[in-house]
C-alpha cells in the first residue's frame, strides 16, 4: 500500500482545501511552468499538486490505486492536473511514465518525489517481503524516478524528495526509516552530480504530520491513537503538522531557494532541533 508518508485525521478535501489557503507563493505565479509529483493522489502528494495547480503550473501527478486517482482528480477540478497510473516499483512503468511526461509537458521545471509506504513491524516482526516492498517504494522508486525523469528537467529546474525528520523516532518502522535514510542521501549525491545542468536537488523532511492514511499500513484503532498521542507528544509545537504546511515547504525548495541544492528542510515542529520540554 503505498501512502503519503505519515499521520492523519483529515480527508483529502479538506487537505485540499487547506492547501489552496495557506500556501505562500503568490496567485498564478506559476502560469506555464511544469511539475510532476509522485505519490500525488493523498495527503501531503495531493496537497502539493493543488498548491502547484492552483498558482497556474500544469501538473502530472502518480498513483497505483485507479480508485485514488479518480477521487483526486474530482478533487482537484482543473483541467491543469493530469493524472497518470504509474508504479514507482517497477522501472519498465517509470520509463513509461516518462515517455508519457514527454508527450504531454515536453520538459519540466519541477519534479517531486513523494511516493512512500511504511509498515508498522517491531524487529521480531519485520520479513523479508516486508523489507524488499518498503525499501522498493521508498528508496528504489525514489533513484529509479530521478533516474528516468531527470533528462526531462530543464536547466536550471529543481527535483525536491521527500524524507521523513531523521530525529523523530517510531518503534516499529525501522525498515521505513532506513529507506528514508537513503533518499537523503540521494538528495546530495544528486545535487552534486546534476549541478552541471543548474538542477537543485533537495529535500523535504516532515516530522508528524496529519495526512488521510496515517502514513503506515493496517494499523489497529488501538495503535492508530497511540502513534497520534505518541507524535503529538513528541512535537515541541504540540501538534501536527499540516500537508498545506508540508507543500508550502516543497514550493519553497522547489521555487523560491534558488541559491540551495543538496539540503534537508525540517518541517517537524521543533523536533528535530531540540527544542522543547
Amino acid at each position: 500500500m503505498t501512502t503519503s508518508h505519515s499521520i492523519s485525521t483529515s480527508t483529502s478535501t479538506s487537505a485540499s482545501a487547506s492547501a489552496r489557503q495557506s500556501s505562500t507563493v503568490e496567485s498564478k505565479a506559476l502560469a506555464g511552468r511544469k511539475a510532476v509529483v509522485t505519490g500525488g493522489t493523498i495527503g501531503m502528494g495531493l496537497a502539493i499538486v493543488q498548491a502547484l495547480t492552483d498558482r497556474g503550473a500544469e501538473v502530472i501527478y502518480t498513483g497505483r490505486n485507479e480508485r485514488r486517482l479518480a477521487e483526486a482528480q474530482a478533487a482537484l477540478g482543473t483541467p491543469l492536473a493530469h493524472a497518470v497510473h504509474s508504479d514507482a516499483t517497477d522501472v519498465a512503468a517509470l520509463a513509461a511514465l516518462r515517455d508519457q511526461v514527454a508527450d504531454r509537458l515536453g520538459t519540466i521545471d519541477y519534479l517531486f518525489v513523494n511516493q512512500g509506504t511504511a509498515e508498522f513491524q517491531t524487529l521480531e516482526e519485520v520479513t523479508e517481503e516486508a523489507w524488499d516492498r518498503v525499501f522498493d517504494v521508498n528508496a528504489k522508486g525514489a533513484f529509479f524516478t530521478v533516474q528516468r525523469l531527470a533528462p526531462l528537467v530543464s536547466e536550471g529546474g529543481s527535483i525536491v524528495f521527500t524524507t521523513v525528520s531523521n530525529d523523530q523516532i517510531f518503534p516499529g518502522l525501522s525498515a521505513y526509516s532506513g529507506a528514508k535514510e537513503a533518499v537523503a542521501a540521494f538528495t546530495k549525491v544528486l545535487a552534486a552530480e546534476l549541478l552541471p545542468r543548474k538542477i537543485r536537488v533537495n529535500a523535504i523532511a516532515p516530522g508528524f504530520i496529519l495526512t488521510p492514511t496515517m502514513g503506515v499500513a493496517e494499523l489497529t484503532d488501538k495503535q492508530r491513537a497511540e502513534f497520534i498521542e505518541q507524535g503529538n507528544a513528541s512535537t515541541p509545537m504540540g501538534r501536527g503538522g499540516t500537508v498545506a504546511e508540508i507543500a508550502a515547504a516543497a514550493l519553497y525548495l522547489a521555487v523560491d531557494a534558488t541559491f540551495t541544492t543538496g539540503v534537508e528542510l525540517p518541517v517537524d515542529g521543533g523536533f528535530g532541533q531540540g527544542i522543547g520540554g
